[in-house]
């Protein structure tokens, strides 16, 4: 048995259509699962680099149920919930609605949608859940707080939730991002001084590619990591041990 591969799994990704969620899509597909490339618009270009393996369906986070009848619908064997939105002002200023509209996406959908998965996969005794998690699980940054406290909950709820279903046949884990050459970066890559201060900062001396996070999901979806539950992999090129 190759313990890396994925071969006859069946893996949603959420947020897929650019970028992180793009790059576990095409990860998983290369690793031989058939992968759901779920998106609130087409994942056109995602599927057009999965080829065969892979097909869309557009799911919309905004409304935190939006996944509740996805699971019941056909077997999934693998849940990475990637999508997420931000919202950015000074704490002394932040909305009511910038709040909630991030919380919705990030932790509130996240929930129900692995609480639909998990409905399904408890009675077959087994499954794979990658959350998304970040940095900001671990610090507060700046001018981000309802995207800091999201992302804080993806780490309890991760852990939480690999506390209840391990001994069941579920593992739960999440993937916390460094900085990675995303449109989301673009802004801090194009800025010279900041660029500069963010690679002094990563030991590994470079910013991090959306493939870093692919594999990684691969990983902690694949046989090879079925003792693995609870955990929040930090894939940040060191930035936290610095």
């Amino acid at each position: 048995m190759n313990a890396f591969s994925l071969e006859g799994q069946v893996a949603l990704v959420t947020g897929a259509n650019t970028g992180i969620g793009q790059a576990i899509a095409v990860a998983m597909a290369q690793a031989g699962a058939e992968v759901i490339a779920a998106g609130r618009r087409d994942c056109d270009e995602t599927l057009a680099l999965m080829g065969a393996q892979g097909r869309g369906m557009r799911l919309d986070f905004s409304d935190p149920m939006a996944a509740r009848d996805v699971f019941a619908a056909e077997r999934i064997d693998i849940l990475v919930n990637n999508a997420g939105i931000i919202r950015r002002d000074d704490a002394v200023d932040f909305s009511e609605s910038d709040w909630d509209d991030v919380m919705d996406v990030n932790l509130k959908s996240l929930f129900f949608t692995c609480q639909a998965f998990a409905r399904a996969a408890l009675p077959r005794g087994r499954g794979k859940i990658v959350n998304i998690a970040s940095l900001l699980s671990f610090q507060g940054g700046i001018r981000v707080p309802s995207y800091t406290a999201s992302k804080h909950g993806v780490a309890g709820l991760t852990k939480l939730m690999a506390n209840e279903w391990a001994a069941k046949g579920l593992n739960v884990n999440a993937i916390a991002p460094g900085y990675i050459e995303t449109n989301n970066t673009e802004a801090l890559r194009a800025d010279p001084a900041r660029s500069q201060a963010i690679l002094e900062r990563i030991p590994a001396g470079r910013w991090g590619r959306a493939e870093d996070i692919g594999q990684t999901a691969v990983f902690l979806s694949a046989p090879a990591s079925d003792y693995i539950n609870g955990t929040v992999l930090n894939v940040d090129g060191g930035w936290l041990a610095r």
